[in-house]
């Protein structure tokens, strides 16, 4: 962002799911605040035909983990789904000795990285009483970070497959996918920052006065191009430099654009955040002498701030039914963000969620709201707002909407987003309310 500085603009809409709208007991089992959660969802299951026994449509419980929680793209992350209790039992009269069951199954990732993770787990298990409940299991498999950001996981489908005296499986569908999320990621993008610097031997010149940059922190060896800048874009003056074995540079740039307002120092053949410095402010005086009898007139773009304002503070999400539960919806405040930098970083919109609190300590978990963003750019905008990507906001956060880096960026955008809190069936009646909070830089 130019000098490497960022802005951060945080504002708190407060997301209030209407009362649950009937009378009854029932608690609220309120996961532990630390990551993994383990996590209730409906769940479909189909015995075999042999059984001769109707679906079974039951609650799984389930635990996802993970060996790294904070992994860099690049990383692969090997993920643990354990099937604490299953919905399905042995669906036959036969005791099922140990070791013949073999699980499959999926995890759904979200947030900023999206698919499925196919996992498998041994065929180990402890015997199996007839029609008795199937112990626990799991199941592990491997997934490649592609993209920093937060990474959901959510339990999918599984299969329990049996091997004695008959081949048999036993289908598991997540009844309204996805699960609730189990485990977060938080992924870097495992670059080191930026700590590239230049300064000028003078502000100012003369047309096709030389300039003397100097640099520190620069890659050493790296060959470096020097280069003139017009606001956002830059100009037709290049030099190059080469950093020396501390990554220090020194050399030259011939200054003749007179719409110079600054120069910037970055290796490769293309500026970049990740390995540029500047703009460093340098004026191009322009002393020539004008023509007899004429006036010389001057004016200026005076460059803004990046800033963003919301349509109001509060949504009202729809209320459910105890004992059915289900999604709570509504949409988002709408958030406009005005970007009148005139420099070449783009800016990213995201947000996280507090928990819901409820009646009694009662609470509905960060995790289970998720949004659908959109965003529109207003005509005439340098940049184009992109939305994020479907999925859990949680505790962790996610992107709601962003614009790239570019020669020339800035504009106005609006940024919205379809909600839906996924609220337990027997979650205890009341108003429930938790803290949405944006973060612009």
């Amino acid at each position: 962002m130019g000098s490497g500085t960022r802005r951060r603009h945080r504002w708190a809409a407060l997301l209030g799911a209407t009362a649950l709208a009937v009378t009854g007991g029932g608690a609220l089992a309120c996961p532990a605040s630390a990551e993994p959660q383990q996590v209730d969802f409906a769940t479909h299951c189909v015995p075999p035909p042999i059984a001769g026994i109707p679906p079974i449509d039951g609650t799984t419980t389930a635990r996802i983990t993970v060996d790294n929680a904070a992994p860099k793209v690049g990383d692969t992350v090997t993920v643990t789904y354990t099937v604490v209790k299953p919905a399905a039992s042995n669906p036959v009269d036969i005791a099922l000795p140990a070791d013949i069951m073999t699980p499959t199954g999926k995890v759904t990732l979200g947030g900023v990285q999206t698919g499925d993770i196919t996992v498998a787990g041994p065929k180990k298990n402890d015997p199996v009483p007839g029609k008795g409940a199937f112990p626990s299991f799991s199941m592990t498999g491997t997934f490649t970070v592609t993209t920093p950001g937060a990474i959901t996981l959510s339990p999918g489908d599984y299969n329990i497959h049996t091997s004695y005296i008959l081949e048999l499986d036993t289908p598991c569908t997540v009844s309204n996918p996805p699960a609730p999320v189990s485990e977060t990621v938080t992924a870097t993008d495992g670059g080191q920052t930026n700590n590239r610097a230049i300064s000028l031997g003078t502000a100012s010149g003369k047309p096709g006065d030389s300039v003397t940059v100097t640099g520190t922190n620069f890659t050493p060896g790296a060959a470096v191009t020097l280069a003139g800048r017009a606001g956002a874009a830059e100009t037709a003056d290049k030099g190059t430099a080469t950093a020396n074995a501390q990554g220090a540079i020194s050399g030259t740039l011939a200054v003749n654009d007179k719409a110079t307002t600054g120069v910037v120092a970055y290796e490769e053949s293309a500026w970049s955040d990740d390995k540029g410095a500047g703009p460093a402010a340098y004026v191009v005086i322009d002393d020539t002498p004008l023509p007899e009898g004429s006036q010389k007139l001057n004016s200026s773009v005076k460059a803004g701030t990046l800033s963003m304002t919301q349509a109001g503070d509060t949504v009202e999400l729809a209320a459910v039914d105890y004992g059915k539960g289900g999604f709570s919806r509504g949409s988002l405040q709408t958030v406009t963000v005005k970007d009148f930098r005139g420099g070449p970083a783009g800016w990213s919109l995201t947000g996280k969620v507090t928990d819901f609190a409820g009646p009694g300590g009662a609470k509905i978990d960060a995790a289970k709201l998720g949004w659908t963003p959109v965003c529109a750019t207003k005509a005439g905008s340098p940049s184009t707002c992109q939305p994020g990507s479907p999925g859990a906001v949680g505790s962790a956060g996610a992107t709601l909407a962003s614009t790239p880096n570019g020669a020339q960026t800035g504009g106005e955008f609006t940024v919205d987003a379809r909600l839906s809190l996924n609220v337990p069936a027997f979650t205890p009646p009341g108003a429930y309310s938790g803290v949405l909070t944006l973060t612009l830089t």
